[in-house]
């Protein structure tokens, strides 16, 4: 080895190889390095949605200060979407499943005609009322589960078909009316309308719902379960996990979930509202496929189901209240959400295999 002049030769060996010169790394790019850093830092990449939120509070506030940055504006965005929150994770947990339910948004409303029906019909007390109709929902998605996994049904195609059959049996509970039930027990409707610290009651069950399934889905053996039936229903079940078990499980969670919106919704309005659960489909689906691009990004997700539910939550309220002579507004940004965020998610998971 010989090293001339500080300069860096060839090094040889006793048997004559020659070695690489020693060099030193390249440096690294000092303005691409601050920049790694700083996305490190912020987390772009989970936290996007939540940043894109606090953005739009600003501009909608600025743009709009008597409207939209008053409390009372932020009050009614967290009370309606408490309503949609609770049954986008319904819609969360199948989609963790690999099962696409689509019968949840009928489910909730067969859930607010048959509420209504007990109480102002049968003259049902309500805590007896809430608890048949919760069952009632759990049971709609144990039909699911029969047709899917004992029938061969393909999960769309079954809950296609249970979306319509809802829909009679809710038109047939209801008589295809509005059911007022302002009449009933106080107690009733102070369950939807009251207020905690100034925060609608609500947003206190969508946030009691949230942490529940969020241990469920992220601490549990059975939410690693339902990831890997997602994820390879046929490994899953080659590894000895009761798939077909599991998914009955989620459906008629999914189905009770549905059902509790209903009713979350019913005690808010103080009426059972005929069809009432149907708009809140679109909107499910599209916090949820968003969702899965934020926090834990490329699976689904319960927190970053909720930062996609309150940021779709501010934009269409904004949007609204600049523009209320465009009542579709709401379709077309729900719209675009769901086709961006399914678009971003096949990229960076696989798509859920069909019970």
């Amino acid at each position: 080895m010989s090293i001339i002049d500080g300069k860096n030769t060839p090094m040889t060996t006793s048997s004559g190889a020659e070695k690489a010169p020693m060099t030193a790394p390249p440096a690294p790019e000092e303005g691409r390095s601050r920049k790694t850093s700083w996305l490190g830092v912020l987390r772009f990449d989970k936290f996007s949605g939540l940043y894109l939120a606090v953005i739009l509070i600003i501009i909608f506030s600025l743009w709009m200060p008597t409207t939209f940055g008053t409390p009372a504006n932020a009050r009614v965005i967290a009370a309606s979407a408490a309503i949609t929150g609770i049954i986008t994770l319904a819609v969360v947990v199948s989609l963790a499943a690999g099962v696409f339910d689509l019968s949840l948004a009928a489910n909730m409303s067969f859930s607010i005609c048959l509420l209504g029906a007990l109480i102002a019909y049968l003259h049902v007390p309500w805590v007896l009322a809430i608890l048949i109709t919760l069952v009632a929902g759990g049971a709609v998605g144990a039909v699911n589960a029969l047709v899917i996994t004992k029938l061969g049904v393909d999960a769309v195609i079954a809950t296609l078909g249970m979306s319509s059959i809802l829909a009679a049996l809710s038109f047939w509970v209801a008589d295809g009316q509005t059911i007022l039930l302002t009449g009933t027990n106080p107690g009733f409707t102070a369950l939807g309308s009251a207020s905690l610290m100034s925060i609608p009651i609500t947003v206190f069950y969508l946030l009691i719902v949230t942490l529940l399934l969020w241990f469920l889905l992220e601490h549990t053996p059975f939410g690693r379960y339902l990831y890997a039936i997602g994820s390879n229903a046929q490994a899953t079940r080659l590894a000895g996990i009761k798939v077909v078990r599991l998914q009955w499980a989620t459906l008629i969670l999914t189905g009770f979930l549905a059902s509790l919106a209903g009713v979350v919704l019913t005690l808010q309005l103080g009426a059972a509202s005929f069809g009432a659960g149907l708009p809140y489909l679109l909107p499910a689906f599209a916090a949820a496929f968003l969702g899965s691009t934020q926090v834990l990004p490329g699976r689904f997700n319960v927190l970053g189901t909720i930062v996609a539910l309150y940021l779709l939550a501010i934009a269409v309220k904004g949007l609204q209240l600049q523009y209320p002579d465009l009542p579709w507004i709401k379709d077309l940004v729900e719209g675009l959400v769901v086709i961006v965020a399914v678009a971003i998610t096949t990229r960076t998971i696989k798509r859920p295999k069909l019970a």
